[in-house]
């Protein structure tokens, strides 16, 4: 019944956020959040949805106006090729991009169709998702993730990736901790089999993984320009209390994903239990200055 409860509270978006939080983070975990003394990592992923809101945030989750920031702090050559750039889903020109291309919404995530022949798309169904979603904000759509909810609705177009002899490329997520990598979660066989694991920054395998994501048994090989993507990481994550920072690499070439404050919107815990409580120790939380709802600076 309360499980009941809590879904109807959490279709309340206009409750005050210190509030919501509490309800949106027991209804995915089962759990009391105590925002007062936030312990484990989705609790403090929570916390900086309420109390974290440097105006940097809103350019750093935008997936058009991060480029200028990934451009200045580790150089274009970093960036995958951009090809287009849509204020209105009526810009859209199907007719004018390449045979394989990758089209994204800027304000969200899960906002993408994977294009790997025109000629297969379906032009009136992907029109349809890009006007779904640009009438989308993901504030208010998700558990009040601050950071996307000034971002500019947007549709980009971008050179799609690919790795001779696979399927998918492996997608590499650097959690990063006051501006520090910490470790790094791989992402395999997307839309496949959906694999995942994690591994330090001296690749020995970490023994946990996410809800609702199948843990890869086996040995990932170490990618041999693997410090550098750590360096490149850290230079993007700067003093941030907590980012993940986002790269394919593909036959040695580094390309930049996304940058990400809240995970998974602090919905899913990690397995084994505690692990939770092991990772939520590594961000440090900043303070709030006096006479201040919330920090505004980084």
């Amino acid at each position: 019944m309360r499980k009941i409860w809590l879904g109807l509270l959490k279709k309340m978006k206009f409750l005050p956020p210190k509030i919501y939080v509490k309800i949106y983070y027991e209804y995915y975990s089962g759990k009391k959040l105590d925002l007062w003394n936030p312990i484990e990592f989705n609790q403090k992923i929570h916390w900086l949805k309420v109390f974290y809101k440097p105006s940097i945030l809103t350019q750093l989750v935008d997936k058009y106006e991060v480029r200028s920031y990934v451009e200045e702090k580790i150089g274009k050559q970093y960036l995958n090729e951009l090809i287009a750039v849509y204020d209105k889903t009526s810009q859209v020109d199907f007719e004018a991009l390449p045979q394989k291309f990758v089209m994204k919404a800027t304000h969200g995530f899960h906002f993408n169709i994977i294009v790997k022949d025109k000629e297969q798309l379906n032009k009136t169904r992907a029109k349809y998702l890009l006007r779904k979603w640009m009438g989308k904000n993901q504030y208010y759509r998700g558990g009040l993730e601050w950071a996307y909810k000034n971002v500019k609705p947007r549709i980009i177009v971008e050179k799609f990736l690919e790795e001779i002899g696979k399927p998918t490329v492996n997608d590499y997520k650097f959690f990063c901790f006051s501006g520090k990598p910490k470790f790094v979660q791989i992402d395999m066989e997307r839309g496949i089999q959906d694999l995942r694991c994690y591994y330090d920054l001296d690749w020995q395998k970490l023994p946990f993984t996410t809800q609702q994501n199948k843990f890869f048994e086996g040995s990932l090989e170490k990618p041999k320009n693997f410090e550098l993507m750590v360096d490149l990481a850290a230079k993007l994550a700067d003093n941030l209390p907590f980012v993940r920072v986002d790269f394919y690499n593909i036959e040695g070439a580094i390309y930049f994903g996304e940058m990400t404050f809240y995970p998974t919107d602090g919905r899913k815990e990690f397995i084994p239990q505690k692990y939770n409580q092991i990772l939520g120790s590594y961000i440090e939380l900043p303070k709030v200055p006096e006479g201040q709802k919330f920090i505004t600076e980084t």
